[in-house]
């Protein structure tokens, strides 16, 4: 594959752009040595002042909204506080792309004069910060999308969700950095570099929306966009302690976002919200459907909010739910705060009345394979052709120096693909037919655990990990199955926090008949003293086009482990 001798010169003179962006004011006076976690800087900085601080460590998004809407705080001192903590965040993690300081700070001002004229909010979103993953195209400004030959590509209208995001009233602010291609765990490309996790930044904030969860984990942002086709939203989430929602194929608005693989339609990219807090991710997600997406969007279903789904009219209501925990998915077995985060969360649903039972992986492989054979249908000329001419193709996510020892060079997804091969049109049709017979069997297991559950109807959803492990070095992510499942089936599903690693209760690791090399040499990587302090959460699976119920369910969860704490 050619590329031009200077193609670094290239991306070396971007990044010093985005360098010059930052107002000189908001630049760290001296960046913190020989510190792998970088949660505190931002209040040790001294660059936000006590107004700043209270409101970027205003976790709920409902309280930021409801001081917008009665002018306690004001659009312009709201998103100027989030700007700054967002460019310390860049600083410490390399968590961003575009930076847009006076553009958003004047639609702001904006928002602000609108409600002192009329004494009304613009929309549900008024005045509210909301960060973007390099995917959603803004007018005027680039999309990159981690590739050295989108450098100047400017875009020339909205993508539909920035659309909805004004009509709302809030104020896109940032854009969140991506690895090339998109379809790696972690983040990195030739142009904006590495981002590294504020809780260690020797490990990963995973990826393709890596930039975001370094960002909304460190506060920069109280709500932000990522997308997820086999993973994306989900392991960054659980890498860097959040909330996120991976919604059902043709849920929300995806028009006019770039995106890698575009035209691969069998096992669509979706986006979603992410989030510190559960309102986050329920305010956004209502506000968006109650936009009448479909009218912009052909592809959107025309299925807005639905209440009675969101209060559990087809779980009983919400009264006795019954969850299975799928304690390993017979691919990766996963390492033990995994495990004690499944307990937490299982002693937490049965103190609060509900009832757990154990699930049984379901044809996994198969479905892994038939997954990544689809993504893998062209043999890689997606990529190579975004690269011709301009970079080198990225072929590994271990850094150039340091690299961990342990890095795996052939996941157990290249052995069950193959060689790079470019599929025919029907060998591909034969590959969606067999999902299509997959999806359908993995519905009559689920429904066939009504006999199992004791409440006269299938389980409610699973609670699974949503990676094998914690937060990794850079270079070591290479399970997403347990995430990569859910993309297959169109299974809807969350994110949440419960926990962080504690050497001295996730000990000892015992060690197991492995499944296949992967499962090894994830085993051998655990070392509960390399992960202290890492967050730990979990998945929570629900149906297909089931939002409103997950997003309850989830919030049930959270609200059990609260009562445990």
């Amino acid at each position: 594959m050619s590329h031009p001798s200077d193609w670094e010169t290239v991306c070396a003179r971007r990044k010093r752009a985005q360098y010059e962006s930052i107002p000189p004011g908001w630049i760290i006076p001296a960046l913190p040595e020989n510190q792998l976690n970088v949660m505190d800087v931002p209040r040790q900085s001294g660059l936000l002042d006590d107004l700043e601080m209270e409101i970027t460590e205003t976790v709920d998004v409902q309280i930021i909204l409801d001081k917008l809407r009665l002018a306690k705080w004001s659009s312009v001192q709201v998103t100027t506080a989030f700007y700054k903590r967002a460019i310390i965040a860049q600083q410490l993690t390399n968590c961003l792309t575009e930076i847009f300081v006076d553009r958003a700070l004047e639609r702001a001002r904006e928002l602000d004069e609108h409600l002192a004229r009329t004494g009304k909010v613009v929309g549900p979103l008024h005045g509210l910060p909301i960060s973007l993953k390099d995917q959603f195209t803004m007018k005027g400004l680039e999309t990159i999308m981690g590739y050295a030959k989108w450098i100047g590509r400017y875009a020339e209208s909205d993508c539909v969700l920035v659309e909805i995001l004004y009509e709302c009233g809030a104020v896109p602010f940032v854009r969140t950095n991506v690895p090339q291609t998109l379809m790696w765990g972690e983040t990195m490309n030739h142009v904006f570099g590495r981002t590294l996790n504020p809780y260690n930044i020797a490990f990963t904030p995973g990826g393709s929306s890596g930039g975001e969860g370094a960002l909304i984990a460190m506060k920069g942002s109280c709500l932000g966009v990522g997308t997820d086709i086999g993973g994306s939203l989900r392991i960054p989430s659980a890498f860097c302690g959040l909330y996120t929602l991976r919604p059902s194929y043709a849920r929300l608005p995806y028009a006019g976002a770039k995106n890698a693989l575009e035209g691969q339609e069998s096992i669509s990219s979706v986006l979603g919200p992410m989030s510190n807090s559960l309102s986050g991710i329920k305010i956004f997600t209502k506000a968006i459907l109650d936009a009448e997406p479909w009218l912009k969007d052909p592809v959107v279903l025309r299925k807005g909010w639905s209440e009675s789904e969101y209060q559990l009219a087809h779980h009983g209501n919400g009264g006795q739910l019954c969850f299975a925990i799928m304690w390993d998915n017979g691919v990766v077995k996963p390492h033990p705060p995994l495990h004690r985060a499944m307990e937490i969360t299982k002693k937490a649903l049965e103190a609060a009345g509900h009832k757990v039972i154990k699930w049984e992986p379901h044809r996994h492989l198969e479905i892994y394979k038939n997954a990544e054979t689809i993504f893998a249908a062209d043999g890689g000329h997606d990529y190579r052709q975004q690269c011709e001419g301009a970079e080198p193709l990225i072929q590994t996510m271990s850094p150039s120096t340091d690299s961990h020892a342990n890095a795996l060079d052939e996941p157990l997804v290249k052995g069950l693909v193959g060689e790079p091969y470019h599929r025919t049109a029907y060998e591909l049709w034969e590959l969606h037919a067999e999902k299509r017979e997959l999806r359908k069997s993995h519905l009559d297991y689920w429904r066939a655990t009504v006999d199992q559950t004791g409440t006269g109807r299938p389980i409610d959803a699973i609670i699974s990990p949503a990676v094998a492990y914690t937060a990794v070095p850079h270079g070591l992510n290479t399970d997403s199955f347990y995430t990569t499942l859910c993309n297959a089936l169109d299974y809807t599903c969350s994110v949440f926090p419960v926990t962080f690693v504690d050497p001295e209760l996730d000990d000892p690791h015992p060690p197991h008949r492995f499944y296949n090399h992967e499962d090894e040499h994830i085993y051998k990587l655990y070392n509960s003293e390399l992960f202290p302090g890492c967050p730990v959460a979990l998945q929570l699976i629900g149906g297909t086009q089931e939002e409103e119920a997950v997003i309850r369910m989830t919030e049930i969860v959270a609200e059990a482990l609260d009562r445990m704490h």
